[in-house]
């Protein structure tokens, strides 16, 4: 039997190509030892002291098994803590589900809600592993293309101009690639407008916690909670690789996704669990705000610098640790431009194709969640390069 006979069509998405930038780097690092990654939206530092400790005492304690399926009922309840302690919300421990991250919740989302073939809207440029897993599941994107005017993120006007109204919307803000928010008012008129006209509003709001300035995020349940909202610890709370995330959701789609959780996961880890209420404690808050000042610092060297490569074309971020830039004056295929930067300065760049199929090819993504002086050598050697 052809072997090949065996593939699904559904299993070839796009490839998550930062991931292969990654990837080089890391030969160049082991080849050089001279790489610096401004590709990667993974903070430089580690899960905050308190989460780290109760880790391992219940390493030493507890048996760390199977938990409930919808989570360990004290980290539900540090979850409604938070939007209360963020947004004012009232939030019930039994309206949070804990998921393996917010990719395994997002997954469970769409299951539950939709069925293959269905629409899913989403901004372009936007989060290419949202929209390969959308495709993978069997459901359609429909890209938004969203520019300067509106800080690359969709409005309830653009919704409602659709000539077919989707089946679903995925809003992120802060954003990635781009790192801009959704203005308080605007996110309310797209809540409204998901709860109006029967499409699910998915708002992902993985980066709540990074905002610099006078930025404001808010979150969908403040104004409608037929809304599901994805959270995660990977981001503000610097874990990523504890792959812990959770979602807000309105019954009975929430039954259904516990339903597929414990069929298909049974339950989030249980030791990441348990870190994660540590990370969500009032302790860990200070350490954790620490690392955001050190984002604003590293946002404002970025921006400073930029023009000394010719880059003027970008919105300034207003949270997350990203910077999307247009490079038209530099290159038009930005896959190869960022393996060459890498090859002759070991600097590695995201390029802007995984995130916008469309115009992609000539924008390049930044990341500055890394060590100030890290950023700064790496901006001198593009500086040199260029």
């Amino acid at each position: 039997m052809n072997p090949n006979s065996r593939l699904s069509r559904r299993s070839a998405v796009e490839p998550f190509h930062v991931m292969e930038v990654v990837r080089q780097a890391a030969l160049r690092q082991a080849a050089h030892g001279d790489a610096i990654l401004l590709c990667v939206g993974q903070p430089a530092t580690p899960a905050p002291e308190p989460a780290r400790r109760a880790a391992s005492e219940a390493l030493d304690r507890d048996v760390l098994g199977y938990t409930e399926t919808a989570g360990m009922p004290s980290l539900r309840r540090a979850v409604a803590d938070l939007y209360r302690r963020r947004h004012g919300l009232d939030v019930s421990p039994g309206e949070v589900v804990i998921t393996t991250g917010s990719s395994g919740g997002f997954q469970l989302a769409l299951l539950a809600a939709l069925d293959a073939g269905q629409t899913v809207a989403m901004a372009r440029p936007g989060y290419p592993a949202y929209r390969n897993t959308i495709e993978a599941l069997g459901l359609r994107v429909l890209d938004l293309d969203c520019g300067h005017e509106t800080r690359f993120q969709p409005t309830a006007a653009l919704l409602d101009s659709l000539p077919t109204r989707p089946d679903a919307v995925v809003i992120a803000s802060p954003a990635n690639p781009t790192g801009t928010v959704v203005d308080p008012r605007e996110l309310a008129a797209i809540a409204r407008w998901g709860a109006e006209s029967g499409c699910l509003l998915l708002s992902d709001e993985i980066y709540h916690g990074i905002e610099f300035g006078d930025a404001t995020t808010a979150s969908a349940w403040q104004t409608s909670r037929d809304a599901v909202v994805i959270g995660s610890v990977s981001k503000y709370f610097s874990m990523t690789g504890y792959r812990l995330g959770w979602l807000l959701a309105p019954e009975p789609l929430r039954g259904r996704i516990e339903l597929l959780q414990g069929n298909l996961a049974i339950c989030a880890p249980a030791i990441s669990q348990v870190a994660a209420i540590g990370a969500l404690s009032d302790a860990a808050r200070p350490e954790l705000d620490a690392h955001v000042a050190r984002y604003a610092t590293n946002r404002d060297l970025l921006l400073r610098r930029l023009p000394e490569l010719g880059i003027t074309d970008f919105a300034p971020p207003d949270g997350a640790f990203y910077a999307y830039c247009d490079v038209a004056h530099l290159t038009r295929d930005s896959l190869a431009w960022c393996a060459d930067i890498l090859a002759r300065t070991g600097v590695a760049l995201t390029p802007g194709i995984d995130f916008d199929r469309a115009q992609g090819a000539h924008t390049i993504r930044f990341s500055f969640c890394g060590a100030i002086a890290e950023l700064d050598e790496g901006l001198d050697r593009l500086v040199a390069a260029l």
